[in-house]
């Protein structure tokens, strides 16, 4: 198994050790290059506009961090194009679609910046330019690999004249016009060109030698060479496929139903899940993903070892069909808990009405897990991921349960992305998150931003107000937001611009939205008035931010406009991450 993610630079230790093992590439597997090109890698990435190019780091790894791949290009925002500088797998490794995958991912970063296209050099496939046999061997297995995703070589121009006169093996110049139906243009092409040759060869190209192999290019458009080894009618991977990020990925907890809790008045049922997947019928913004499987290790880096071992202790213990809910709440002395597990769920437990049965703890591990496949999935090509999950997870904190939550998914999938970089978690549910503020009140790496009813009048009662702004290194990351009562559309969408400018400010990686619609009109845990159009305007508004962005379902009870309002919130998050352009 491996993941694709973005590598920004050097700052962040999981990047660090990625760009080394990088580097080890590049010397076992490209022995031309040189040790100081290589060694400048970091300074590459670092210098955002380094000789006019933005450098874009894709790499391939494993969850041990074992990079097996690796895709390099220069993006040049003046001219609108990718320069693929290098891609490869590690030492003996290949097949497995690696490099099919790091292509497409790369594919899909230069679609999302709307360029025209990538550009790169591939040695030829003639044997009138190349006299090694074994390496023309190879030239024909890459040059079909790109033929497999719509790239091509340009013919007609002067591209292929050695730097030096009698020299073997020049590149072509191949161009992969992401499968748009515009063709290149002479001046574009001239243009791109020069760039490459300026910014990347000008201090070895002989004095003429860039001018002479521009205006060798005269076709208007240019001509593209034929397929040669792929049939048009049978194109490879990813050419008939939408790119990933022109979808949500949807990861739905195929687990949640084990969790069907059937005493009178409990509101969180089955019947959510399927209320928001028939509405996602009618939309084609979604592409399914199978959730995977992770060790418990993610949950106990967030959570307290004792309450996971309790979780899963009482939960085994119950009789199949039973539930248990807290009713001695003694005073949390970690030295003496109470012995019988049953009385014992009050120490661990914030509510009356949170029940542990059998199912509890499967279902709530396979949430987990839900949300940790949908952040993965902001590593492989998607901009935005969605995890529709139950139990819900945002009442959850470090050492308690209760509000029906049990391991906090959203939490642990922050965690988890905060490896990679700065992570900011918004909470739009009706309730406050106290479980995301207890774990990251301390963190400075992680801004935890809520918008919820008062405490005042709305669970949990104890957390939420304005005055909680984090504790040491977490000073000032914990923003809360606590509304009144009474709370139209427009009231909303105020509170919640205020609320994207901290997000914004804080420059993130990577955004965690705990979505709730219990912010609903007639919702029955809520007293606040949201349309379907409020939650669309909403969404449009969070995904303006245009980062990746990882939802993880929460709350909403009224299973009547559920889904609707679920389906037009998502709208508006893809309209407004401009996922439809």
């Amino acid at each position: 198994m491996f993941r694709l993610r973005r590598v920004l630079d050097d700052t962040q230790p999981r990047d660090r050790e990625a760009i080394v093992q990088v580097q080890e590439i590049l010397k076992s597997q490209f022995p031309g290059v040189s040790d100081e090109e290589i060694e400048g890698l970091p300074e590459r990435l670092g210098d955002r506009l380094r000789h006019s190019f933005r450098y874009v780091l894709v790499v391939g790894d494993d969850v041990n961090g074992r990079v097996k791949g690796f895709a390099l290009a220069a993006h040049a925002p003046d001219l609108k194009f990718f320069y693929l500088d290098f891609i490869s797998t590690a030492r003996r490794l290949t097949g497995g679609g690696i490099g099919g995958a790091l292509y497409q991912h790369l594919r899909a970063e230069a679609r999302a910046l709307k360029t025209i296209g990538i550009f790169m050099e591939c040695l030829p496939d003639d044997p009138a330019l190349c006299r090694d046999a074994d390496v023309l061997k190879q030239n024909r297995a890459r040059l079909k690999f790109y033929e497999g995703f719509g790239g091509f070589p340009i013919v007609g121009t002067a591209y292929e004249t050695p730097l030096i006169p009698g020299g073997d093996c020049p590149p072509y110049l191949v161009f992969d016009g992401l499968n748009r139906e515009a063709p290149l243009g002479r001046k574009t092409a001239r243009d791109v060109v020069r760039a490459i040759l300026e910014r990347k060869y000008g201090d070895v190209c002989p004095e003429g030698y860039i001018d002479m192999v521009v205006t060798s290019i005269r076709d208007n458009p240019v001509r593209l060479r034929p397929p040669r080894y792929v049939r048009p009618e049978a194109p490879g991977p990813g050419r008939s496929r939408p790119l990933k990020k022109n979808r949500i990925a949807l990861v739905v907890n195929d687990r949640h139903e084990i969790h069907h809790v059937h005493e009178r008045g409990y509101v969180e049922a089955p019947a959510r899940i399927r209320s928001i997947l028939k509405e996602f019928k009618k939309t084609a913004i979604f592409d399914p993903i199978k959730p995977r499987r992770f060790k418990e290790r993610h949950i106990r880096a967030v959570h307290s070892p004792s309450l996971v071992d309790y979780l899963r202790r009482m939960c085994q213990k119950v009789e199949p069909g039973r539930s248990v809910y807290p009713y001695v709440f003694p005073i949390r002395n970690a030295a003496r808990p109470p012995k019988e597990l049953p009385v014992r769920a009050g120490y661990y437990c914030i509510d009356t009405f949170t029940p542990l049965n059998r199912n509890a703890f499967p279902a709530a591990h396979r949430a987990v897990e839900c949300a940790l496949t949908a952040a993965e999935a902001l590593f492989a090509g998607y901009t935005l991921a969605y995890a529709l999950v139950r139990p819900p997870g945002h009442h959850a904190e470090r050492q308690v349960f209760g509000g029906f939550c049990y391991f906090n998914s959203g939490a642990i999938a922050a965690h988890h992305l905060s490896q990679y970089g700065r992570v900011a978690v918004l909470d739009i549910d009706y309730h406050h998150g106290n479980g995301t503020q207890d774990i990251f009140y301390r963190r400075a790496d992680v801004l935890t931003v809520s918008i919820h009813g008062h405490p005042s009048f709305a669970y949990p009662y104890f957390s939420g107000f304005r005055d909680e702004t984090g504790e040491g290194p977490g000073q000032g990351r914990n923003v809360n937001f606590p509304l009144p009562e009474h709370v139209t559309g427009p009231d909303y969408s105020r509170t919640l611009a205020r609320a994207l400018k901290i997000v914004s400010d804080f420059k993130p990686r990577f955004l965690v939205l705990a979505l709730g619609l219990d912010t609903a009109k007639a919702d029955p845990t809520g007293s606040w008035s949201l349309s379907a159009a409020d939650f669309e305007n909403n969404g449009r508004a969070i995904g303006a931010l245009k980062m990746p962005t990882l939802v993880v379902q929460e709350g909403g009870y009224r299973v009547r406009s559920l889904g609707i309002n679920a389906r037009r919130f998502f709208t508006g998050l893809w309209l407004g991450a401009g996922m439809n352009e």
